[in-house]
C-alpha cells in the first residue's frame, strides 16, 4: 500500500532550463499514463497557453481542485518529473532559452493517472524589415507591372508572421508565411506583391509591416516592425485635355491642357504646317488645328483635331466650355427641386 509522504515545500525557481528542475520518480513512468479524458481528472493549467518572448522569465501553475491524487508533478525538457504531495505545483525559470519546449503536468491516483500539456509559444520580433523592388531601380512606367519585395530577418515563430504592404496609408495586400518550422527557431523570409502603378501614384511612398499574430494570450498590441519608405516616380502620358470644339474671345490666348510626366512635347499644326499658338487671338486664328503630344521617354504619341472659333469681344477668359458646363449643372439643379 502506498503511503503518501508529508507535503513538500515548493521551491521551484531555476535560473535556466538547462538545470534539473525536478528529480525523476522511481515509478510509474509517464509513458504508462492515461489521458486526462480517460480518468476524468481535473488538472488545470494557468495560463492555459503560455506566450513568452525569448529571454524573458517564465511561470506556470498546475493544480487540482481536490486532493484526489497522491502525486502531482511536471515534466519539462532537460529535466525529470517529481511527484509532490500538493494541490498546486509551480514551474518557473528566470530566462527562456529554448525555442521548442513542451511542458507536461501529470498526476497519479488510485483510479488512474493523467497528464495535460502546456502549449508554449516562444517568439522573437524580427531584427530588421526592409522593402525594395525586384530587379528594378529608378522611375516606373504607368500600366507596367512591378514586384515589391519585403524581407523579414530573423523572426520566430515564422508561421505566426503576417506581412502587409502599403502605399501611403492604404494597405495593398497581406502575405502569410507558408513555412512550418518544427524547431521554431528564428528564420528570414521574403514576401512579394505585384503592383501596376498609375499616374495617381506618382510620388507615392511604399513600405511594409511585419506583425506577429500571437493570439489573445500574446502581447497586446502584437509586436510590429516596419520597413523604411521608398518614394517612387511614375512616368505617364501624354494626355490631351482638349475638346474637339474650342471657343475663345478675341484677345485671349489659345491653349490646350497637356498632362504627362515628364512633360510631353506638344506641337500645333494648321493646314499641315507647324504653327505657334497666338497669345492674343483674332478672327484670322479661327480654323481647324491638329494638336500632337509626344512622350519624351518612348511613351505613346497622341493626336487630337480641334476646331477653334474666335468670338468677338474682349476681356478676361470666359470660355464657352465653362458656360456650357455651368448651364448643365443649373439644369440638373432645377430638375432636382
Amino acid at each position: 500500500m502506498f503511503t503518501p509522504a508529508p507535503p513538500l515545500p515548493l521551491q521551484i525557481s531555476s535560473p535556466s532550463l538547462s538545470e534539473a528542475i525536478l528529480p525523476s520518480p522511481p515509478s510509474p513512468s509517464l509513458s504508462d499514463f492515461q489521458t486526462t479524458e480517460d480518468v476524468n481528472c481535473t488538472l488545470t493549467m494557468t495560463p492555459s497557453i503560455l506566450v513568452v518572448r525569448f529571454g524573458d522569465p517564465v511561470k506556470a501553475t498546475c493544480s487540482v481542485p481536490k486532493m484526489r491524487f497522491y502525486g502531482l508533478g511536471w515534466e519539462v525538457s532537460l529535466a525529470s518529473p517529481e511527484l509532490m504531495m500538493n494541490r498546486t505545483l509551480v514551474w518557473s525559470v528566470d530566462k527562456m532559452t529554448e525555442w521548442s519546449i513542451k511542458p507536461k503536468c501529470y498526476a497519479l491516483s488510485e483510479k488512474g493517472d493523467c497528464h495535460i500539456e502546456l502549449p508554449v509559444i516562444v517568439y522573437k520580433p524580427p531584427d530588421n524589415v526592409s522593402i525594395s523592388f525586384v530587379n528594378h531601380t529608378g522611375p516606373m512606367f504607368e500600366g507596367h507591372q512591378y514586384t515589391l519585395q519585403c524581407s523579414v530577418e530573423k523572426v520566430a515563430p515564422v508561421e505566426n508572421l503576417v506581412v502587409t504592404f502599403y502605399r501611403g496609408r492604404r494597405a495593398l495586400g497581406q502575405r502569410w508565411s507558408k513555412h512550418n518550422d518544427t524547431e521554431k527557431k528564428p528564420l528570414t523570409e521574403i514576401f512579394s506583391l505585384d503592383i501596376i502603378p498609375s499616374k495617381e501614384h506618382n510620388g507615392a511612398q511604399y513600405w511594409c509591416e511585419a506583425k506577429l499574430e500571437l493570439g489573445p494570450e500574446g502581447p497586446q498590441p502584437p509586436p510590429v516592425v516596419t520597413s523604411q519608405k521608398i518614394s517612387t516616380t511614375v512616368y505617364f502620358g501624354p494626355q490631351l485635355m482638349c475638346l474637339r470644339k474650342l471657343q475663345v474671345r478675341e484677345g485671349e490666348g489659345l491653349s490646350c491642357e497637356v498632362r504627362g510626366n515628364p512633360q510631353p512635347l506638344v506641337t500645333w499644326f494648321r493646314d499641315g504646317q507647324e504653327v505657334a499658338l497666338p497669345t492674343h487671338s483674332s478672327r484670322m486664328h479661327a480654323g481647324i488645328y491638329t494638336v500632337s503630344a509626344t512622350g519624351v521617354l518612348g511613351q505613346r504619341n497622341l493626336t487630337v483635331e480641334v476646331e477653334v472659333e474666335v468670338l468677338p469681344g474682349s476681356g478676361t477668359t470666359n470660355c464657352y466650355n465653362k458656360h456650357f458646363l455651368l448651364a448643365i449643372m443649373l439644369i440638373q439643379m432645377f430638375n432636382w427641386l
